[in-house]
């Protein structure tokens, strides 16, 4: 009997170390979390392109909107916006011949994250990479997974792809519900074909035509609400609103063609003594546009309830 007890101490005790082995196997394998967890499964992964980037050359990647933010995962790689491209950035190795892989993320303004696994190589094979809009990328069903919801500052809580979807509908349905708003001299004439409404932003449908022989090139747009009757010797009241999105913006339109562009902007309305003045001013020349909104034609924009992307 005695020697019976000292065997089951002994099978007791191995049970135990046992026990232990495996709690410590669990710990080590990252699987075993202080307080309540869930494991994080496969599904929920953003698989990351592979990037090979050298010393002696640079990679260009060409991203379909403006680069917003990059964060690099280690001192070996060093990268920055292209001069003048808000949507290309560059790449390469800060040392030669670094041997562990690392990583870089980029978040860009229509709210699409990407993940980059990077090694070095001396030649690398791809100098010129261009990453595709997740529209057009993958089937309709299984768009791939750097498609994120990312929402940014300037747009509040409104999802930039919402925001793009909703410009890409109202230029591709080509509508004109406003009639009697525009300007036209010089053969150039600037048209306002709609304003649309969503949630918090308001949509403006511009159209620029030239009848003229001689291109147009645009040097700047803007948006500014401003007294309606500015006595002599008084100071002209304005208020600049910046639009925080713009679906093919056209910066030349040539002899006898036409452009068309949608102007995202936060929602506002216009006192009564005010009124919206939009200027089309031309890049070196005198055949400069504008026309005028009423807060009465605001108001009326129309609501956007369904999309219809092709």
């Amino acid at each position: 009997m005695k020697t019976k007890n000292v065997m089951n101490r002994a099978l007791i005790a191995i049970a135990l170390v046992l026990s232990a082995m495996c709690v410590n196997a669990q710990e080590n394998s990252g699987d075993n979390y202080n307080g309540l967890s869930r494991k994080l499964t496969f599904d929920r992964m953003i698989p990351p392109y592979g990037l090979e980037v050298s010393y002696d050359k640079t990679v260009h990647i060409i991203f379909p909107s403006a680069v917003k933010y990059v964060d690099l995962g280690s001192s070996d790689l060093i990268a920055g916006k292209a001069d003048g491209a808000e949507n290309v950035i560059r790449v390469k190795a800060a040392v030669k011949n670094f041997r562990t892989e690392t990583n870089f993320s980029v978040i860009t303004d229509n709210g699409n994250f990407y993940s980059f696994n990077v090694k070095y190589a001396d030649e690398p094979l791809l100098l010129n990479i261009e990453m595709k809009d997740f529209i057009h990328d993958g089937s309709v069903v299984n768009r791939p997974n750097n498609a994120l919801d990312i929402y940014l500052k300037d747009l509040g809580n409104e999802s930039p792809k919402l925001v793009y979807l909703i410009m890409k509908s109202i230029y591709n349905d080509n509508h004109r519900t406003i009639k009697h708003i525009g300007s036209k001299s010089f053969g150039i004439q600037y048209l306002l074909k709609g304003i649309y409404t969503y949630n918090n932003h308001l949509y403006f449908h511009t159209q620029i035509k030239n009848a003229s022989n001689v291109p147009f090139d645009v040097d700047f747009i803007t948006f500014k609400i401003v007294d309606k009757i500015v006595a002599k010797r008084t100071a002209i009241q304005e208020q600049i609103i910046f639009p925080l999105r713009a679906y093919n913006y056209a910066t030349r339109i040539a002899g006898n063609k036409d452009e068309r562009t949608v102007f995202t902007l936060e929602k506002f309305t216009i006192p009564d003594d005010k009124q919206l003045v939009v200027e089309l001013h031309e890049k070196n020349g005198g055949r400069h546009q504008s026309f005028v909104i009423e807060n009465e034609d605001l108001v009326r924009a129309k609501v956007i309830d369904e999309l219809k992307v092709k």
